[in-house]
Parts: structure tokens; sequence; C-alpha cells
């Protein structure tokens, strides 16, 4: 009877040390993980107290008006003092349109082929001419350009076997009407003439 209330004994306490250990190793393993769960946390309410400190001394403005004045050097302006100065345009750049005139007689270079108005594909170049009984030539009586309607695709002036219809690197052509974008004869063979300022 005593050797059986001693295993008994000896069970319960082995089932004690057991259960034990395990609680002891759970609760171990518990807080292992709530380690890195209260880590988050405590680095978010930093994060969060940062961002609130940064807010309330207006950490950006003071980080634009630094960069703001920064720059305020001459040496590091780089603002374009148009009109007053012109901006380089580059070499291959089309702008206004313009009618080419022979410089030796100073008549046109127009030959009233209507290449150019071909090659268009907008439909915007309108050439009107008429024939000499002399000479049996056409010659070039009117030349309208709409340029509202243009997008400087280059193709009228591929087309023209002349090169008398050209497109300038000027690049002021706005007007304050829709009848001031279309070009007639005389303008174009004027050219642009941009307004020049001085300081």
């Amino acid at each position: 009877m005593a050797l059986k209330i001693g295993h008994a004994e000896i069970k319960r306490n082995s089932f004690h040390c057991s259960h034990s250990v395990g609680f002891q190793s759970a609760a171990a393993s518990v807080a292992n993980r709530c380690s890195p769960l209260d880590n988050r946390s405590v680095h978010r309410q930093t994060s969060d107290m940062n961002s609130f400190f940064k807010r309330l001394f207006l950490q950006d403005f003071w980080k634009g008006m630094i960069l703001t004045f920064r720059t305020q050097n001459p040496k590091n302006i780089y603002t374009e003092q148009y009109p007053l100065e012109r901006p380089m345009v580059a070499e291959r750049y089309r702008g206004a349109p313009r009618l080419n005139m022979n410089p030796e007689t100073g008549e046109t270079l127009c030959i009233a082929c209507n290449l150019c108005s071909l090659a268009c594909p907008e439909n915007l170049i309108v050439v009107g001419w008429h024939r000499d009984d002399a000479t049996r030539r056409k010659v070039l009586t009117n030349f309208t350009y709409d340029t509202s309607r243009c997008m400087f695709c280059g193709l009228c002036e591929d087309a023209c076997p002349t090169d008398c219809l050209e497109l300038t690197q000027d690049f002021e052509m706005a007007s304050f009407s829709r009848e001031g974008a279309i070009w007639d004869r005389h303008r174009l063979e004027e050219g642009p003439t941009p307004a020049r300022y001085t300081r």
C-alpha cells in the first residue's frame, strides 16, 4: 500500500513539474513573441511624436525657405529675362512660315506649283495663280497660310522645289483674333517681325 502511494506521489510530482516547466516555456515564448510587438508600438509612438513636432515647428516650411534663399545668389539664377533676352531655340526648330524672295531681283521664288498645298495634311495652304500669256508660266497672285491649324510638320517646306517656303525659328505668332492667324502673301514675304525690347 505504501508503495502504491509512493508511486502515485511520484507521478503527481512529475506531472506538476512537467506542467510547470511547460507553463514556463510557454510564458517565455509568449514574452519573446510580445517583445517585437512592443518594439513596434514604441517605434510607432516615436515616429508619431517626430511627425507631430515637425508639423508644430513647420520643418518643411523652413526647409523650403532655406532652399529659396539659397538660390537668390545671382550666380545661381536661371530665370530667362524674356522678352528683354530672347531664348535660344534649336537649330532645326520649325516656327513661323516665310516666303523667301530672290535677293538679286527682289521677286518671289514661288512658282505657284501648288506642291506645298498638296503636301499639307491639314489643307491650310491656298495658292492663287494665273498663267502669263507671254511666258506661259504660272504667276503667283495670292498665298494664304492658316497658322492656327498648322502643326509645323515641315512637309510643305520639304515639298517646295525652289526653297521658297520656309519655317523660320521665330515663335512669336500670337494674335488677338482668329483672323490674325491667317497670313497673306504680304505678311509671308515680309517674314516674322518680332518686337525687340531694350533695357
